[in-house]
């Protein structure tokens, strides 16, 4: 596996490299965001742990920029910032993981695992491009959910209006899990675990934010939510 290293603490940077190369992974230090863009574009590395404060381009922006490119390589961002806005916001644009500063290199080669993992699970696999639970179908390439719209209150007219939304990357993610686990009651926990790749600490709504987004552009009746246990997917019309 080759990662990108995208960090402008010369000894923050030279910690992660070694340690890497100790677990047998090969990495390349860069220490603005104009060289971590020029280079995760390149589709000469399998993951880029990318800091948010960046001279020249910051973290958010190399990762805005990626995304718009459909550049997918997985990242894992890193910051000394820990409010829940910083966490969204990173999760939103597209990142697939988060880690706070200060860290333990346990903790940063747990994540880097699991990408590692995710991407050989995905290179062995053959899958359906489309998940489904009643009337929503979820097109797995272009990230599009259809579903009639009357099913989740949306429709006026009594008929069975189709409709169809594209999803952000975290909410896509969640659709999915939630379709590949249908009827099933899922904790915070777990949708931490499978979304984001890191474990609920207790102070974090993030993912009932997310569950709000998700409510909003496929109906509040799919997402069920089990006090004291979690969220389920339904199908309302069932």
């Amino acid at each position: 596996m080759r990662i990108l290293i995208a960090e402008d603490e010369a000894r923050i940077a030279r910690f992660v490299e070694r340690g890497l190369k100790a677990n047998g992974y090969a990495s390349t230090v860069v220490e603005d965001g104009i060289s971590a863009l020029d280079l995760a574009s390149s589709g000469d590395f399998d993951l880029l742990i990318l800091d948010v404060g960046l001279p020249r381009m910051d973290g958010f922006q190399v990762l805005k920029a990626l995304r718009a490119m459909d550049v997918q390589i997985p990242i894992l961002m890193v910051t000394a910032r820990t409010g829940v806005d910083d966490t969204v916001q990173g999760l939103e644009g597209g990142a697939n993981d988060y880690i706070a500063k200060p860290f333990r290199f346990e903790e940063l080669l747990a994540r880097v695992k699991l990408r590692a993992r995710e991407a050989t699970k995905g290179a062995g696999s053959v899958d359906s491009d489309v998940r489904e639970l009643g009337d929503l179908h979820l097109d797995l390439r272009t990230r599009i959910a259809t579903f009639r719209a009357d099913d989740c209150g949306e429709g006026t007219d009594g008929r069975d209006a189709e409709r169809s939304v594209e999803l952000s990357s975290r909410e896509f993610t969640m659709a999915r899990v939630f379709l590949e686990n249908p009827n099933q009651v899922l904790t915070r926990d777990l949708l931490l675990s499978k979304v984001w790749g890191y474990d609920y600490d207790g102070a974090s709504n993030v993912v009932d934010v997310y569950i709000g987004y998700l409510r909003g552009k496929i109906g509040a009746r799919r997402l069920v939510t089990v006090r004291g246990a979690g969220y389920k997917m339904v199908d309302p019309s069932a």
